[in-house]
Order: structure tokens, then C-alpha cells, then sequence
């Protein structure tokens, strides 16, 4: 009988064959860099194509939300627009003698009790194709939903300074191409009350601290648009200065006492000479002339 021959397995041999199975997660970890890499690399070209898309166009992933914000507004503005007067309101606006009166009084209600960063109406450029819905306030949290109204100034309607801040490359940019705007062009302001014609008379570029650019009285009822200036940039501020020749009551402005008829608001400007472009020069001051002959002229 031949012998078989006896092996045997040293501790060390043993300790080996035990660890053999653990040879795949080590393969497994070995692709782990490159997985890294590629994920870095695909982060890298949407950083990249996210920055090319802001240059020439506007950052898309704040637009998303912007969209969305201005979507929701828009409802909300559309409720206002629809709802009646109060008791309260019908009887105050029965009171008031004219189209002027019953939209500066709805007006200054709409300002005292608008929170920030409530819908209050809608700006219409129809030169750069713009339409967003406007909300009160200027905070950054109001900015990121749509063009605000400045706290300091007036809500349009009421006499002196309506200034509107927006974005040029976030948040839908609503204000990107103002810097096209010209003498001349119309701005559209749609509140529930009154619509409103500016006709552009100029622009500058004034520093960041320069409020007072913006928001000062001139002596005429004017909209002031503001945004950075220049593109990616906020070094100064970028000023578009319009007057108001143009008012049309709407909704409950329209509740004339003995059921007359409303007739717009209108102002006919002189032309203006280059340098009255700015704040700098303001044109004289205009009355405002209804285009019915019963309704007494006011400055507002």
C-alpha cells in the first residue's frame, strides 16, 4: 500500500486563504478614484456651462425659482384684481370728486397694507419684451421673486418718485437690458387700480450709495428703474429716469359718483433738452390734463 502522503497547513498559509476573499473590495476600491474623477469632471462642465449660460443669457437655476415665485404672484395679482371693494372703500370713493383722487386713494390703501414682497402689480417694457410681476420692497429676498418698489418712494398714483429695483443676471434678470432703453420708449406700469404710461427721458450711472438718485421728489410724478451696472458687476447703479403721461383708472377707480364716465389722465411733454435727461436738469413741471373738459386739471 502506498503511503499517501500527509501535508500539512501551516497557520500562515491558512490565515492567507482566509483573506482571499476580501481581494474584490480591494479591486472596488481601486475604481473609487475614478469614479471621483469623473464626478468632478461632470461638475466642472455644468459649472461651466452654468457660466456661459449667464454670460449670454441670464443663471439659469435662480431663473427656476424666480419662474416659479413669479408664477405664484401672478395668481395672487390676478385675485386682487378681481376682488370688489370694501363697504369701507365704496364709501370713501364715493366721496372723492375724480379719477385722480379715487386712484391716489387707492393707491396709498394698496401701499399701507401690501406686506414685503407681496404681489402690488405688473411692469410691461415692451421694448426689450419684458413683463414680470412687481412686488413691494427691495430686500434680497424680495428680489429674488421679481422687480420691487422701493420702501422710500411712492407707489404710482400717488404724487412724487415710484423707483423699481431689479436683477441684470439672477433671478429671471427682469432688468438685463435696460441699459437699451431711449428717450422716448414706453414703460407700462399695471397696478389693480390705474394703468400707468412712463415715456423714458433718460439714464445714469450713479454710485451704489447714491439713493438719493433714485428716490428724490423732482417736482413731476416720474418712475425710476434701477439696477447694477456693469454686467456681473455692482460697482455703481444704473438709473432709467420716465414721466408719467399717462393714467387710466381701472376697477374700483372706476366708480365714478352718478355713474359718469372715466377718461384717462393724460400729460403732453414738451421736448426735452439733452442735459434734462438726468436728475440733473429736471423738465418743468407739467399739468396733467384729463381728456374730459368737466374734470379739472391736476398735477400729480
Amino acid at each position: 500500500m502506498s503511503e499517501i502522503p500527509f501535508t500539512s497547513t501551516s497557520p500562515q498559509r491558512m490565515a492567507a486563504r482566509r483573506r482571499a476573499p476580501l481581494s474584490p473590495p480591494v479591486r472596488r476600491r481601486s475604481r473609487a478614484p475614478r469614479v471621483l474623477a469623473f464626478v468632478l469632471i461632470a461638475l466642472g462642465a455644468l459649472a461651466l456651462t452654468d457660466a456661459a449660460v449667464t454670460l449670454v443669457w441670464q443663471e439659469p437655476f435662480t431663473a427656476l425659482y424666480a419662474k416659479f415665485r413669479q408664477d405664484h404672484l401672478s395668481g395672487a395679482l390676478h385675485a386682487m384684481e378681481r376682488a370688489a371693494p370694501t363697504p369701507v372703500e365704496r364709501r370713501a370713493l364715493a366721496s372723492l370728486p375724480d379719477e385722480r383722487a379715487r386712484v391716489a386713494f387707492l393707491a396709498a390703501h394698496l401701499e399701507h397694507h401690501a406686506r414685503d414682497g407681496d404681489a402690488v402689480g405688473r411692469i410691461v417694457i415692451p421694448r426689450i419684451g419684458a413683463s414680470y410681476v412687481i412686488v413691494k420692497g427691495t430686500g434680497t429676498e424680495e428680489l429674488e421673486s421679481g422687480p420691487g418698489i422701493y420702501r422710500e418712494t411712492s407707489f404710482p398714483g400717488v404724487a412724487g418718485t415710484t423707483a423699481i429695483a431689479g436683477h441684470r443676471t439672477t433671478y429671471l434678470a427682469p432688468f438685463r437690458h435696460i441699459d437699451s432703453l431711449r428717450p422716448g420708449n414706453r414703460i407700462l406700469l399695471n397696478m389693480p387700480y390705474a394703468h400707468f404710461t412712463y415715456t423714458v427721458i433718460g439714464q445714469e450711472a450713479v454710485a451704489p450709495t447714491d439713493v438719493s438718485a433714485a428716490v428724490d421728489p423732482v417736482g413731476y410724478s416720474r418712475l425710476v428703474l434701477s439696477a447694477c451696472t456693469p454686467l456681473f458687476s455692482a460697482a455703481k447703479r444704473l438709473l432709467v429716469f420716465a414721466r408719467l403721461t399717462r393714467t387710466v383708472p381701472i376697477g374700483a377707480a372706476r366708480l365714478v359718483p352718478g355713474g359718469g364716465a372715466v377718461r384717462p389722465i393724460e400729460t403732453r411733454l414738451a421736448p426735452a433738452h439733452p442735459r434734462h435727461a438726468s436728475r440733473h436738469g429736471p423738465l418743468s413741471p407739467q399739468m396733467l390734463k384729463t381728456l374730459d373738459p368737466n374734470v379739472p386739471s391736476s398735477l400729480i
